[in-house]
């Protein structure tokens, strides 16, 4: 090893990231509300960017005085309330002393989106230098509001409250949740049933009543903005075969500000003109970046709809196993750029508007030559557990078996436990009716 000092001449290879190529993976992953999003803040801080509405979605606006006479039913329709305003007008002011109403109201501060109480009656007693039984009792009238739940500081309380509401008379019921809930929840109903002396049916009774009350009574009122899904192209089945067309009416369209741009070109300051150049790089790379999500995305869809055709035209049984890396072979990319460009994009088929991911499933084997994608073994599955006996429901060792038998389908116990997990469908023990 040579370790004397000098200066010495390397030649490497490096991937170095530009910007352009950063900016181009960002877009194609960016879903059409993110998209829309990123396109509007552009926008703001390059003057040369202009957003037009998208294709299509141009609306006639209506004067003042019309949307006054025509719209002010449904302009107080609109007005939206917070869960305070609502939870405050229920009270009768002149019941409650200032004290009580200046608590009720700070305990109002404490509660998260699903109406739950996430302070600590304790400490607020002490920093309002009131007593904590106060606190408590100032809880305990929220508690009484609508609607039903609000202000339980857990999931029993929450489900005790409605149970006392809704079904005041059923003793059973109520003695179950505030004293054996963890037994109860866990359906290890026999010891239950033997403990209060009672049938298991009964218990199943209890339980399919709980089954209807609101684990999160206030999650109506969250400030969360609700967005919808579009859908980033459109696959049709006609006479002639499957037909794909992307959806671009959802995107807004760019415009270059020519009128800004030659106001300023002129001016001869060199900082303008340096300005107005960094900028017009800017919308070109956008511009260029957008072209190229569209042409990948393009291609990514066609290829799906092609390798998924029976889907299509047969329905969602005939979903055919495939992965993103067959894809990105096919396709001649990285398996990286399947993955972002099916990223929170969806499609309209005959089947509904599905996201694209679910396209992609893994090969599972069968009896016969051809093989199966693990879509097909969860509808499967999910049929033969819809029709069980739902005394004597299958255990995950008796699917094994029947699918094999009944679908040629070859799976693990343990592969039918995660499948089962991942469509929500409780353990034998559980799905057990009485």
């Amino acid at each position: 090893m040579n370790l004397k000092a000098g200066l010495w001449q390397q030649q490497t290879l490096k991937l170095t990231m530009t910007q352009e190529l950063s900016q181009a993976i960002a877009l194609l992953q960016y879903s059409t509300h993110e998209l829309t999003e990123f396109l509007e803040n552009k926008s703001l801080e390059n003057p040369l960017i202009t957003i037009g509405a998208a294709p299509g979605q141009q609306r006639k606006k209506k004067g003042k005085a019309e949307k006054s006479k025509s719209d002010w039913i449904e302009q107080i329709a609109d007005k939206s309330f917070s869960l305070e305003e609502l939870l405050l007008s229920q009270l009768n002011f002149k019941k409650y002393s200032k004290l009580q109403l200046s608590t009720i109201k700070t305990l109002l501060e404490y509660l998260d989106e699903s109406g739950y109480f996430r302070g600590d009656t304790e400490e607020i007693a002490k920093k309002r230098t009131i007593s904590k039984e106060l606190v408590e009792e100032c809880l305990k009238i929220i508690q009484g509001l609508e609607p039903v739940g609000v202000g339980a500081r857990n999931l029993q309380e929450c489900l005790l409250i409605q149970i006392e509401w809704e079904y005041p008379d059923d003793e059973l019921a109520q003695k179950i949740i505030a004293d054996h809930f963890v037994l109860f929840a866990e359906k290890k109903w026999k010891p239950l049933a033997k403990e209060l002396q009672v049938s298991v049916k009964e218990i199943q009774d209890v339980f399919d009543r709980v089954q209807e009350l609101n684990p999160k009574p206030c999650a109506e009122f969250s400030t969360d903005q609700t967005y919808y899904i579009v859908p980033d192209a459109i696959i049709e089945v006609t006479s002639e075969g499957v037909s794909v067309r992307l959806w671009e009416a959802a995107i807004p369209k760019i415009n270059f500000n020519e009128s800004y741009y030659k106001q300023f070109s002129t001016s001869g300051d060199h900082q303008v003109g340096k300005f107005l150049q960094e900028k017009m790089q800017d919308f070109q790379w956008i511009m260029k970046s957008i072209e190229q999500r569209k042409e990948t995305l393009a291609r990514v869809i066609m290829k799906i709809t092609e390798k998924q055709s029976e889907f299509f035209l047969k329905g969602p049984k005939y979903l055919n196993p495939m992965t993103m890396k067959e894809l990105a072979q096919e396709l001649d990319v990285h398996e990286s750029t399947i993955s972002r460009a099916v990223r929170e994009k969806f499609v309209q088929t005959p089947s509904g508007t599905i996201p694209l991911k679910s396209f992609f499933s893994s090969t599972i084997q069968t009896v016969s030559d051809e093989n199966t994608s693990s879509s097909q073994v969860k509808n499967a599955l999910s049929l033969l557990i819809e029709k069980e006996n739902k005394e004597n429901p299958f255990s995950d060792q008796e699917i094994v078996e029947l699918l094999k038998a009944k679908e040629g389908i070859v799976v693990s116990r343990r592969t039918v436990a995660k499948y089962r997990d991942q469509l929500g469908i409780p353990s034998s023990t559980k799905r057990k009716r009485y």
